[in-house]
């Protein structure tokens, strides 16, 4: 069904969108998409709520004034009708954060497109094009979505992604089905569903930055502060980036401050931040830091025991998935990360996602052969070949 089939409703009122939710209740899928803004705040602010069944579409204003979104948890936490979304992991995160709860019966038409071999994370516009031959009106893509009022283009604009997701919902899932797949898809869903999956850890915000120390207790600092910053950018809702930083957390970690004015010398820190609630809180986690004994500080690498999978066997691996998923016509990413791919040449007794469901009988059992000296790999004209190898 096209955008010319169907009427687009402007929801602005808690009894027109409980109506709505009641009717889509009953359709097979529903298909949801989001509008946000998030360059002010740390969580995203839900301007608007694409919503599409098979015989209507509509555009939910969340900042409308007369319109409680209770009725929208409502219909998301049902089991029946499925849920279709593209890319969905920031729509499913502002509706976990707004209703407690992810939405029930999830499915991604980017993981599909994965699974059905369109490559690893596939555009909505590219997809859109391939399955639909439809294209998408880019006029209205960073149109700030929380100022009113909205235009009929922007509304339009808005409608027609959950319009074209319908058929592509629809040409993919029926693929799916036919080549047995849907349950591999399924599988991935798993993981999209769990809360974990949209929690943030501040204990683990320093990971994201790079780093170029060795010193312990330097490295407890930046720790510290990483956290700090997370958890203070939730607090008043700003982007982290706006609060710190990415390079200034180092340069504190390495200045440790112990007051305003030795904080007020990093880069890019006023003296107005340093004296204020913030920089007093800031400077209590340094303290806090600072005073950890010795035995308590981070490791600044990973120890010299620790075993390291070779290179080589890692190298090997890559190629059989790889051509693994060029014979399956499947997303090499999907089937394996390199994380997977070398814990897997470290130790192949270890319990791993690719020994199980469908990538084991794709890849994994393949890969211990392979460990194992039972195959070699080969080249036959343009394509990897297995060798069955005797004694």
């Amino acid at each position: 069904m096209n955008m010319s089939d169907s009427k687009i409703d402007f929801i602005t009122t808690t009894e027109a969108l409980a109506g709505l939710c009641a009717r889509l209740a009953g359709e097979e899928f529903i298909t949801v998409d989001t509008e946000f803004m998030r360059e002010k705040t740390y969580y995203p602010e839900l301007c608007l709520v694409q919503l599409a069944g098979q015989g209507e579409v509509a555009v939910v204003d969340a900042m409308a004034p007369e319109i409680d979104l209770a009725p929208l948890g409502a219909l998301l936490a049902q089991p029946g009708p499925v849920k279709v979304f593209h890319a969905c992991r920031q729509d499913v995160e502002i509706f976990l954060q707004r209703f407690g709860a992810v939405p029930a019966n999830l499915f991604d038409t980017q993981v599909a497109a994965m699974v059905a071999g369109f490559g690893d994370q596939v555009g909505y516009d590219s997809l859109v094009q391939a399955l639909t031959g439809g294209r998408i009106d880019k006029a209205h893509r960073f149109s700030d979505w929380s100022a009113r009022p909205l235009s009929p283009a922007q509304i339009a604009y808005a409608a027609a992604d959950v319009t074209h997701l319908r058929d592509v919902y629809e040409t993919l899932s029926a693929r799916l089905r036919v080549e047995g797949r849907l349950a591999w898809v399924a599988q991935e869903m798993q993981v999209l569903a769990d809360p974990a999956t949209y929690r943030v850890e501040p204990e683990r915000a320093w990971e994201r930055l790079r780093l170029r120390t060795n010193n312990r207790r330097q490295l407890a600092l930046v720790q510290a502060i990483a956290a700090w910053r997370e958890r203070e950018a939730q607090r008043i809702n700003i982007p982290r980036g706006r609060l710190l930083k990415d390079e200034q957390i180092p340069e504190i970690a390495a200045l440790a401050p112990a007051n305003a004015e030795a904080l007020a010398r990093a880069r890019g820190v006023s003296a107005g931040f340093a004296q204020g609630k913030s920089g007093a809180s800031l400077l209590a986690v340094v303290a806090a830091a600072k005073a950890l004994p010795e035995a308590d500080l981070p490791r600044a690498e990973r120890p010299r025991d620790v075993p390291r999978a070779s290179p080589a066997l890692v190298a090997l691996l890559k190629v059989l998935l790889n051509a693994a998923a060029e014979q399956n016509n499947v997303a090499a990413r999907l089937v394996a990360g390199a994380d997977e791919i070398e814990a897997l040449a470290l130790d192949e007794t270890a319990p791993s996602p690719v020994l199980e469901g469908w990538r084991r009988d794709m890849f994994g059992e393949d890969a211990l052969r392979l460990i194992r000296g039972e195959i070699a790999l080969s080249s036959q004209g343009k394509r990897v070949k297995i060798i069955e190898l005797r004694d």
